[in-house]
């Protein structure tokens, strides 16, 4: 049977020697055997299970949590890769989705081609951010807020394309006129705003797919707030949008009561 030092399975894995060391010393990957010589081999098993670890970190799961999947007496190596394998798949559909779109964007503003604004957006959105969100929503506001998740989820699914489409086309219309306040100097808490946070709670109501109460409505800008993707989206707008319109939908929710 094959014996590899930690000098060949890092350039076979391409990972590094003191990768190889630490992954020893915090016992996520122990060698097969250690020789009188000090030096440390590695046989087919470790190479496998170095192959899990790679897998494992490559799909975002740190290192302490690998261990113990790893260990796990109930894991199962085959049933983990046809998982593994399925969820790469998807994110491999996604990101060539995504690509397409990005060629497409770069011929766009080259002059070769027109490209819709809603199809800017096509294969960005990527199902596993949508689910940490919602459990990220559910860890926060606590378990009842999972009918709510399921029935914004139920109407934005119920959609046809060309509904979706116009519905993102709509939130960037209004998004681009609350930001041109911004940029215009006008306070966020200023009645000039008004009629675009009306349209903002209304395509709200419309993705939430129910009446969305003035209190559920000035909660939202905590949400928007409170995530750190929610405020990079908003800041990718103009900077100091996030707060901007939070503040605006907070200020426009205490004028209805």
């Amino acid at each position: 049977m094959a014996r590899y030092t930690v000098k060949q399975v890092a350039q076979m894995a391409r990972v590094s020697i003191r990768a190889l060391h630490h992954y020893d010393q915090i016992g996520l990957l122990k060698p097969a055997h250690t020789g009188e010589n000090g030096y440390r081999y590695y046989g087919r098993e470790e190479l496998l299970r170095l192959q899990q670890i790679l897998i494992h970190r490559a799909l975002d799961i740190p290192l302490a949590e690998i261990g113990a999947i790893l260990d796990d007496p109930r894991f199962d190596r085959l049933t983990a890769l046809e998982g593994q394998r399925t969820r790469v798949t998807e994110q491999a559909d996604r990101l060539a989705s995504m690509l397409r779109t990005i060629d497409r964007t770069i011929a766009e503003l080259k002059g070769d081609r027109a490209m819709k604004d809603a199809d800017l957006y096509s294969g960005v959105i990527d199902p596993q951010k949508q689910a940490e969100y919602e459990a990220w929503l559910e860890e926060k506001y606590g378990p009842e807020i999972k009918p709510e998740i399921d029935a914004s989820r139920g109407k934005m699914d119920g959609l046809s394309e060309d509904e979706r489409r116009a519905m993102m086309d709509e939130l960037k219309s209004i998004e681009e006129g609350i930001a041109e306040g911004l940029r215009k100097g006008i306070p966020p808490q200023s009645h000039a705003l008004d009629p675009m946070i009306a349209r903002h709670r209304d395509w709200v109501q419309a993705s939430w797919g129910r009446s969305a109460p003035v209190s559920a409505y000035a909660g939202l800008a905590d949400v928007y707030l409170a995530h750190p993707d929610f405020v990079a989206r908003y800041e990718s707008i103009e900077t100091g949008f996030a707060e901007y319109l939070a503040t605006a939908m907070r200020s426009w929710a205490g004028r209805q009561e």
